[in-house]
């Protein structure tokens, strides 16, 4: 238990630190928009508001990250309470890579699970891993997602 939750805290202080220094580009880039928007020129004006649009994108992504970490922290905690927390026993290589045959093999038997019960979030939280392990980043988030807005009393998407 206390390897974990110094393991937690490794993960939010790096995360914490990258979004600080995103934070300091961010600053450093709208200081920099401000300062062309000042010169009164047509063309600073015009690159100066264009570049004031990147920090507030870069802002935007930033709070929709964290919240999103946050939330699947909660559900992680729920599901660990109730002993479901997803179980890494994949095989892997020497060097530490999952056995993506063997991953995708696990993967259907998730996914036939989340097709039986579309809404429920804690399916789509194991599906997420189960796309994560398969190697599918993109649809693993995707289903993070999802899990999210059921977690929250959404409707899931059909």
């Amino acid at each position: 238990m206390a390897q974990s939750v110094r393991t937690r805290r490794t993960a939010v202080a790096g995360a914490a630190t990258l979004t600080g220094l995103l934070a300091l580009y961010v600053w450093l880039v709208a200081a920099r928009a401000i300062a062309l928007i000042g010169t009164g020129k047509a063309i600073g004006i015009a690159l100066g508001v264009a570049f004031l649009v990147l920090p507030l994108v870069v802002i935007w992504l930033i709070v929709r990250e964290w919240m999103l970490a946050i939330d699947v922290q909660r559900m992680a905690d729920e599901l660990a309470a109730a002993g479901e927390l997803p179980v890494d026993d994949l095989p892997r290589s020497p060097g530490g890579r999952i056995d993506r045959a063997v991953a995708r093999e696990a993967f259907d038997a998730v996914r036939d699970v989340t097709e039986s019960a579309p809404d429920d979030w804690r399916s789509w939280y194991h599906l997420a891993f189960a796309y994560d392990a398969a190697g599918d980043r993109r649809r693993a988030r995707e289903s993070l997602r999802t899990a999210r807005r059921l977690y929250r009393g959404g409707a899931p998407e059909r």
